[in-house]
């Protein structure tokens, strides 16, 4: 249920508006070659930072330094907008194409796991 708007794509970063309705998240995952930053323009995230508890709000700044495993949470009853984007791009722009309207969640995971982002098995 939530909506990727590629906003810039280059060798050296890639950035995407992304809306998360309610109930909506990204499990717990790594990025081995990649810093990702957050900007909150409306909402509230919950957020699992290397295994700590975090929330963030809009005009909030969320740094998610590679090889640090995070998961991103709309538990909130509202929708959350926001900005994201990695450094340096490596395979992720490839991974959106690749998932575009993919509806197994297991396919996307195993996607993932080809273009550099590794889930996490649940808890």
């Amino acid at each position: 249920g939530q909506t990727y708007v590629p906003l810039q794509v280059s060798e050296s970063s890639f950035a995407w508006h992304a809306t998360f309705p309610p109930g909506t998240f990204v499990p717990p995952h790594v990025h081995p070659m990649q810093d990702e930053f957050i900007y909150l323009l409306g909402g509230r995230f919950d957020l699992v930072l290397d295994g700590q508890q975090a929330t963030a709000d809009a005009g909030d700044l969320i740094r998610l330094p590679r090889a640090i495993p995070h998961g991103i949470f709309n538990n909130s009853a509202a929708e959350v907008t926001c900005v994201f984007w990695v450094s340096p791009t490596r395979r992720l722009w490839d991974l959106f194409l690749a998932i575009n309207n993919v509806p197994d969640p297991a396919e996307v995971v195993r996607l993932a796991g080809l273009h550099e982002v590794n889930f996490l098995p649940p808890p």
